[in-house]
């Protein structure tokens, strides 16, 4: 049973591939400081596989504690890495934040890589390394634009620095650029979570119908797409997290060929914010209350996944559509209200 490390574990896309890669047989140690996640998503990954994950309470930016993980696990076969901050609009507002911590976290994480020969690295990307393509939907040979926002460009920065690390060490490194990641774990065990203001489409949809969020705005409706709004690729986070898995097991089967391998995480269909707003509404039965306001800073316009080098090489496959993964959040979001002892717009507690 090989031992995989992620990080960010307790957030949302890496509780979710937990959960997948403990599904396959694998072993997994979870590194996330819960400065932006809770430790108890934990218990829905235990509850799901009947496996206990460890924990530690740990900051990547903190490079002494993060080797003293690798001195306690010297059998780890490979690391996902998750753990970043991510929502645009605070990059935008906080620049050197989003640096210092996305890019010193993952410098120290390739320090201990080294050190430890760990021989297997998959790093979570973005498809915010394109920009504001000139052409859709994007290969993963279309030529990153400037980045829109300082968010972007650490992932930008950070694939610079693993392709660069990749060349110098036996590690071997795959690159996945995610679309736009929504839903919740088929069980409504583990979801979305966002502490705050939700800085993404469905969080707010979701939010605004129950009521949590009065009022919720479509920054923008004059963009150049079919109906103003921008135009996103929206895909469910069990396909994502499925992804990750695949990727370790294509690594530790020795199929990977390059020092660094790219790949897309994209369903290959374009929604806009409007036509993802009626699919909910579809779904959920809800009518909901939203305005139009003016466009947001840091905003890609369009933006759409060619997939097929991930299902030719991977062998992935999407397998859930739009309404599945706007009917999982909507159930999400339901049982976080029906679970919380607080429901105040800043975080959720469970009993």
């Amino acid at each position: 049973m090989s031992k995989i490390l992620v990080t960010g574990g307790c957030g949302y896309i890496g509780s979710h591939t937990i959960v997948d890669l403990i599904s396959n047989g694998f072993e997994v140690i979870c590194v996330d400081n819960n400065v932006r996640s809770s430790p108890r998503v934990l218990e829905g990954v235990e509850k799901i596989t009947g496996k206990k994950v460890k924990n530690y309470k740990v900051d990547l930016c903190n490079y002494d504690d993060t080797f003293a993980i690798f001195q306690e696990n010297e059998d780890i076969e490979g690391i996902i890495h998750f753990a970043a901050y991510k929502a645009v609009g605070e990059s935008v507002e906080h620049p050197l934040m989003y640096f210092e911590n996305n890019l010193m976290s993952l410098i120290n994480l390739l320090k201990c890589v080294q050190e430890f020969d760990i021989p297997n690295f998959v790093f979570s990307s973005s498809c915010t390394v394109y920009g504001n393509p000139d052409e859709i939907p994007v290969t993963e040979q279309t030529p990153p634009k400037p980045a829109v926002s300082p968010y972007g460009y650490t992932k930008q920065m950070g694939e610079q620095i693993i392709n660069e690390f990749s060349k110098a060490s036996n590690t071997r490194c795959i690159l996945l650029r995610y679309f736009n990641p929504v839903g919740a774990h088929p069980s409504i065990l583990i979801g979305e979570m966002p502490i705050g203001s939700p800085a993404n489409l469905v969080p707010a949809i979701t939010q605004t119908a129950i009521g949590k969020i009065p009022q919720m705005t479509v920054f923008g409706d004059d963009y150049p797409t079919r109906d103003g709004s921008c135009l996103r690729d929206f895909i469910h986070v069990s396909d994502i997290a499925h992804a990750h898995t695949l990727a370790i097991q294509y690594m530790l089967a020795g199929k990977i060929t390059k020092n660094a391998e790219v790949y897309n995480l994209g369903t290959g269909n374009g929604v806009t914010v409007l036509e993802a707003i009626r699919a909910f509404e579809k779904v959920s039965g809800v009518k909901l209350n939203y305005v139009i306001g003016p466009r947001r800073h840091g905003d890609v316009i369009a933006i759409y996944a060619n997939n097929d080098l991930a299902k030719d090489k991977l062998g992935w496959v999407t397998i859930y559509g739009l309404e599945d993964m706007l009917s999982t959040a909507w159930k999400w979001e339901q049982k976080l209200k029906a679970d919380a002892k607080f429901y105040n717009g800043k975080f959720s507690e469970f009993n």
